[in-house]
């Protein structure tokens, strides 16, 4: 793939410190890409943030970088396939001081891209395992802890659930389930206080992406009307806003930020 730059952001992240004081963050996929850079604007924020990845040193560099920019952060290894290993996690995090109010399910990864029918049933259950079981596991945990005293979920999810992309049919369609879990669990859980959302990226300048195979994003920048892919830290400013108070009257919607991609 080619390399993709990111313009100079400006000076200041724009963060609003003391935005999110008080309360406890839950981030999965938290170890890289948007996962890291949504654990260290939410700590910036306020928040404790737990930072929760399968990669265990991973989380714990993120982690510390927290801590040592006047953060608060622990990091702690989950496996979202497994039930049992975010049964675990989630109630550390909920019985920290001020409970669980902040979750963000970012964990995902690409998996094997092919055609249809060249693609194995098991590389198909393997992107269905982490992007949508994954998000149902965090969920099914997160959901109980904050009806307690309310809460917002975001789940990550991707333009990819909006638009066809060769080879990416088991990527697609569990980020186009992630959606409907979305907006499902946002009916049924707004009445206790809880507020599910879900972001759409475009193409960002992570690790996962520059993993893509040589070739899988061609065309996709020249198709993006800002020409560049998004930095992690421009999705994290908009996952800030949507677990803030800011964003009150905000569930159970998908937000999109894809530099102009899908505006065609």
């Amino acid at each position: 793939m080619p390399h993709m730059s990111v313009p100079e952001q400006p000076s200041g992240s724009g963060a609003r410190p003391g935005r999110l004081s008080g309360r406890v963050a839950l981030v999965t996929g938290g170890a890289s890409g948007i996962g890291a850079a949504c654990a260290g604007r939410l700590a910036e924020e306020g928040a404790v943030v737990v930072v929760a990845d399968l990669d265990e040193n991973g989380a714990a560099g993120v982690a510390e970088e927290i801590t040592k920019a006047g953060g608060a952060a622990l990091p702690r290894r989950i496996d979202v396939t497994d039930p049992d290993s975010v049964a675990r996690v989630v109630p550390e995090a909920a019985a920290l001081p001020g409970g669980l109010r902040i979750a963000v399910n970012s964990a995902g990864i690409n998996g094997r891209l092919a055609p249809l029918a060249e693609l194995a049933p098991a590389d198909f259950d393997a992107v269905t395992r982490v992007n949508l079981h994954g998000v149902f596991h965090a969920m099914r945990c997160q959901l109980p802890a904050m009806a307690v005293s309310g809460g917002v979920i975001v789940n990550i999810a991707s333009i990819a659930a909006h638009s066809g992309f060769r080879g990416h049919a088991a990527y697609a369609a569990a980020k186009q389930g992630v959606l409907a879990l979305t907006r499902t669990v946002a009916r049924e859980y707004a009445g206790q206080g809880v507020r599910v959302l879900s972001v759409s990226p475009g193409l960002v300048d992570t690790p996962m992406a520059a993993a893509l195979p040589p070739g899988a994003a061609d065309g996709l920048l020249a198709s993006v009307p800002l020409r560049r892919p998004a930095g992690p830290a421009e999705v994290a400013a908009l996952v800030a806003f949507l677990v803030s108070d800011d964003a009150s009257y905000l569930t159970g919607s998908d937000h999109v930020i894809d530099g102009g991609y899908l505006a065609k």
